[in-house]
C-alpha cells in the first residue's frame, strides 16, 4: 500500500490543497523529500496566483490528481507532449538549507522557484537551456518527480528543489512583486526574445491587459519597443497609456479602430484564454508578421488560413522559458525596475482570491502572504 502524503518523505510541510474537482482549498499536511546534494531548500515567503492554478484544482483540463497543492499547475509526461504550454507558477522565499554541491546559492539568500522542478538533463531541448520543451519535464505540482513521489506547490510552508531549477533573486527585486515574474514575465519575456519582437522601434500589439497583459508592455516599453494594446473593455484604455505606459490601444470590438490600424504591427503577443476570433487580429499584422499565443483557451479557436498565406505571416506559441533564460529574465526585470502590479492577501482569503479570479476581478496578480498567514494547526 503506498504510503500518505504526510509518510511519504522525512521533513514534515503544511500547506492549503484542493481534495477534490469542486476546487475548494483547506489545510493540508504533507512531507517533503530531505535535501540532497544538489538541493536547496527555502522557506517560502510569497506564492502567487496563477490561473492556471484555478483550472488544476477543479480539475477542468482533466488531468489533475488529488490532494492538489497549487502553485504552479503541471502536467504528467503523457499529458506533457500534447498539452506542454499549459501551467505556470511563482514561488518565492529564502534558503534554509544546501547540499555539499550546490554552487549557487547559500543560506540566507533570496530565490525563487517557477515552472519546473525537473527534466531529463539530457534531451536536445534541454541541452539547448530549453527544459522548458523537455518530453519528461516536471513541473511543479500535480505531477509525478523522478522518485515516483507527488510533486506539490508553493500554497506552503517549504519546499525542496535541485539547485539548477530554482532563481537567483537580485537584492533590489522585491519578493512580493517579483514573484509572479516567474510564471507572468517568463511567459510574454521568451517569445519576445525568441521571435525577434524585442528590437527597438518594432511595433508590438499586446491583446489582454490581465496578468500576463500587463508585464507584456512593461517588459516590451523597457527593450524600446512601440506597444498598443489590444482589449474588449474600453475602461482600460487610461490604464494601459497613463500607467502602463502603452503607445496607444485599440477596442477589439470596434471595427472602424482595427481597420484604421491593419497591418501595422510587426509582431502580436495574445495572452487571452477564453476563445476568441484570430482573423481580426491576422489583420493587424504586416506581412511577414508573427501572432504568438500564450493564452491557453480550453476550447479550439478557428484559424483561417488564407490571410496567413498572402503575407507570409505566422501563427505561433509558446510556453514560459528554459531556467538560464528565465534567470537572465529575473535579472533584467530588477535592472529596468519591472515589477508586478499585485494585490498581497493572507492565506485564508485564498478561496475567496479563487472565486474574483473567474470574474477576473483583481489587478493583476493576487500574492499569498505565505510567511505571515499560513498557519499550521
Amino acid at each position: 500500500m503506498s504510503k500518505s502524503p504526510e509518510e511519504q518523505h522525512p521533513q514534515k510541510a503544511f500547506g492549503w490543497a484542493a481534495r477534490d474537482k469542486s476546487g475548494v482549498l483547506s489545510p493540508f499536511k504533507f512531507s517533503r523529500r530531505a535535501n540532497g546534494d544538489e538541493d536547496v531548500t527555502l522557506k517560502i515567503l510569497y506564492c502567487g496566483i496563477c490561473h492556471s492554478d484555478l483550472h488544476t484544482i477543479k480539475n477542468e483540463w482533466g488531468f489533475s490528481f488529488y490532494p492538489a497543492v497549487p502553485g504552479y499547475a503541471s502536467l504528467n509526461a503523457v499529458i506533457t507532449l500534447v498539452l506542454d504550454t499549459l501551467g505556470q507558477h511563482e514561488i518565492v522565499g529564502v534558503v534554509t538549507e544546501v547540499g555539499k554541491k550546490v554552487t549557487k546559492f547559500k543560506v540566507g539568500d533570496k530565490a525563487g522557484i517557477g515552472c519546473m522542478v525537473g527534466s531529463c538533463r539530457a534531451c536536445p531541448g534541454c541541452k539547448q537551456d530549453s527544459e522548458n520543451y523537455c518530453p519528461k519535464m516536471i513541473l511543479t505540482y500535480n505531477a509525478i518527480y523522478h522518485d515516483g513521489t507527488p510533486t506539490y506547490g508553493g500554497y506552503s510552508d517549504m519546499i525542496v528543489v535541485e539547485e539548477h531549477f530554482v532563481v537567483r533573486f537580485p537584492d533590489n527585486l522585491p519578493l512580493d512583486a517579483g514573484a509572479p515574474l516567474l510564471c507572468a514575465g517568463i511567459t510574454v519575456y521568451s517569445p519576445l526574445k525568441y521571435y525577434g519582437l524585442s528590437e527597438p522601434g518594432m511595433h508590438l500589439g499586446v491583446v489582454g491587459l490581465g496578468g500576463l497583459g500587463h508585464v507584456a508592455v512593461k517588459f516590451a516599453k523597457a527593450f524600446g519597443v512601440k506597444v498598443t494594446v489590444i482589449s474588449t473593455s474600453p475602461s482600460k484604455e487610461k490604464e494601459a497609456i497613463e500607467r502602463l505606459g502603452a503607445d496607444s490601444f485599440l477596442v477589439s470590438r470596434d471595427p472602424k479602430q482595427m481597420g484604421a490600424a491593419m497591418g501595422t504591427m510587426d509582431g502580436i503577443i495574445d495572452t487571452v484564454s477564453a476563445v476568441h476570433p484570430l482573423m481580426p487580429l491576422i489583420g493587424l499584422l504586416k506581412y511577414h508578421g508573427k501572432l504568438v499565443m500564450v493564452g491557453a483557451p480550453d476550447l479550439p479557436l478557428e484559424l483561417p488560413v488564407f490571410p496567413l498565406i498572402m503575407g507570409r505571416k505566422i501563427v505561433a506559441g509558446s510556453c514560459i522559458g528554459g531556467m538560464k533564460e528565465t534567470q537572465e529574465m529575473i535579472d533584467f526585470a530588477a535592472k529596468h525596475n519591472i515589477t508586478a502590479d499585485i494585490e498581497v492577501i493572507p492565506m485564508d482569503y485564498v478561496n475567496t482570491a479563487m472565486e474574483r479570479l473567474v470574474k477576473a476581478d483583481v489587478r493583476y496578480r493576487f500574492v499569498i502572504d505565505i510567511a505571515n498567514t499560513l498557519k499550521s494547526p
